[in-house]
């Protein structure tokens, strides 16, 4: 019996680490956007499996998933019945996917230098996550 007990917890911790790690996300960008492509590295290099699709009017994409104008950046990211507007960190879109809170998302505003996929050496923006609540609404979600 408690064998067969610590076998369904193995198998458990099993599932639950191999569907966190195949979280399928697809990723929407002009097909000429460097730093989206690095952003895609990044998310991939940390277990995500990406689909990327080159969009040639990204900010149709962006009025279509309610991105207010003053959240936008570069990419738009559907994940887990999610948005992801711009440089958000895994951390950040794992937390979100866990905590799973009544939102739309979760986006970097701009292109902070910094941020994943807008490296520039030693070069850092202090910059912020933010919630996008249903309403539209923001709140601070991490602070970098």
């Amino acid at each position: 019996m408690k064998n067969r007990f610590h076998f369904a917890i193995t198998v458990a911790l099993m599932l639950a680490g191999t569907a966190a790690n195949a979280a399928s996300m697809t990723v929407m960008k002009s097909p000429n956007c460097g730093c989206c492509s690095k952003w895609v590295e990044h998310v991939r290099a940390h277990g995500f499996d990406v689909k990327v699709v080159n969009v040639d009017n990204i900010m149709a994409v962006k009025a279509k998933a309610g991105i207010p104008q003053k959240m936008a950046s570069c990419h738009t990211t559907m994940v887990g019945g999610y948005v992801i507007e711009g440089h958000v960190p895994t951390s950040d879109i794992k937390k979100l996917l866990a905590q799973k809170p009544k939102a739309k998302g979760i986006a970097v505003p701009g292109m902070p230098i910094g941020s994943p996929g807008m490296e520039h050496g030693d070069h850092r923006q202090p910059y912020q996550t933010l919630l996008i609540k249903a309403d539209g609404s923001t709140s601070i979600f991490a602070r970098h």
